[in-house]
């Protein structure tokens, strides 16, 4: 009687156990949270962090049943190879939809292996546009592509900073590439004029023959396609060879931590940048609020996407909600479909999973803080 017992409440935890797995809905984050844009990982996978921890405690259900959600967050170190490592541990952990990568660089390789597994995926900051070019029916990102960006910034740099001459300088990886490239377009049809093209990559150090070459040609402006990690080094090192000309690119350079990367030698109002996303008007009270937030639980400043993490895992539970069921198969039809108004703004995907109607907000640095510049279209 003793093993029939046992046997018997054996079966019953067996029973259970499918029962109690699905009342927990994975979510899924990666981005580099070591190495040196650590502060960019963490900062997306904090955000992340946040939506679930709102989600719990107000309580969802989805198709009439209660569930919790978690977060399996994971490490890409920024390595295109450990990015897909890292998806293909995640689609066998069987999460029910991924927010991440954070680098158009590990984004892309990696949504190969959840468009396979048919797992939504929403990045929070990548921007190339490749990423939402390859036909992935999974594949949505919550920010401004990188031809959004690379044309508000060359209208910017020749309308606002009066700036004929470039030299552009960039990483060599996918997102440095691209948002180069859709600036230069944006400079031609400017009237602007690219004086220098120079290469680089994402874990050099030593840019001397960069700017003495470039010092040669004059420019009035140097738009750089790379992160903070980089160009920080980089001002420095202009500042030492006595070229003080002002420096332009993307959000990947968009955050604090330039200036101290710089050493301290960026001047203000030297750095503009641009940010893939922003709000304006009523919206920035929303946003404000979660900025607060997001200190009081982290004891830091938001650096860049934090928000769109957030509202990533936001409308993705969104979709599971008013589809019923957390199935991918279930709520990527009404995601692709989905008006939802986050602390970002409004969401809702175009046909390639692109946000409709992404904002551009431009920003400089002053103290060795983001001052606004302007939001724009």
């Amino acid at each position: 009687m003793k093993k029939q017992a046992i046997l018997l409440a054996a079966l019953s935890v067996a029973a259970a156990e499918p029962a109690l797995a699905q009342d927990v809905v994975k979510i899924g984050h990666a981005a580099a949270v070591t190495g040196p844009v650590a502060y960019f990982g963490k900062d997306t996978e904090n955000g992340a962090r946040m939506a679930i921890e709102a989600l719990n405690a107000r309580g969802v259900s989805i198709g009439g049943k209660k569930v919790r959600f978690q977060l399996l967050a994971e490490d890409d170190a920024g390595d295109p190879k450990q990015a897909t490592s890292v998806a293909q541990k995640l689609v066998d952990a069987k999460i029910h939809g991924m927010v991440g990568h954070e680098t158009s660089g590990t984004t892309i390789p990696a949504s190969k292996i959840y468009h396979a597994a048919g797992i939504a995926q929403i990045s929070p900051s990548s921007t190339s546009p490749r990423y939402t070019q390859q036909g992935f029916n999974t594949a949505f990102r919550v920010v401004a592509n990188d031809v959004q960006l690379g044309q508000a910034l060359g209208r910017y740099a020749i309308g606002n900073m009066k700036a004929k001459r470039v030299a552009v300088v960039d990483d060599r990886t996918a997102y440095g590439q691209g948002l180069v490239t859709e600036f230069t377009r944006s400079l031609h049809k400017q009237g602007g004029a690219v004086v220098a093209r120079e290469f680089t990559n994402d874990k050099a150090t030593d840019f001397s023959a960069i700017i003495t070459r470039i010092r040669a040609t004059k420019p009035d402006l140097v738009f750089f396609g790379g992160m903070s990690a980089t160009a920080g080094p980089m001002l420095r090192q202009m500042k030492q060879l006595g070229m003080n000309v002002r420096m332009m690119g993307g959000d990947g350079i968009c955050s604090d931590e330039i200036h101290k990367l710089s050493g301290g030698t960026m001047a203000d109002s030297q750095v503009v940048c641009a940010e893939a996303g922003g709000v304006q008007g009523q919206a920035r009270a929303a946003m404000d609020t979660f900025r607060a937030d997001y200190k009081k639980r982290f004891g830091i400043d938001v650096q860049i996407n934090a928000p769109y993490a957030y509202d990533a895992v936001m409308t993705m539970a969104e979709a599971m909600v008013k589809a019923g069921s957390a199935a991918p198969a279930r709520y990527l039809p009404v995601l692709a479909s989905i008006q939802y108004t986050g602390v970002t703004g409004p969401i809702a995907f175009d046909a390639r999973g692109d946000i409709r109607d992404g904002t551009i907000t431009l920003y400089t640095f002053k103290g060795g803080k983001r001052s606004l510049l302007a939001v724009t279209k």
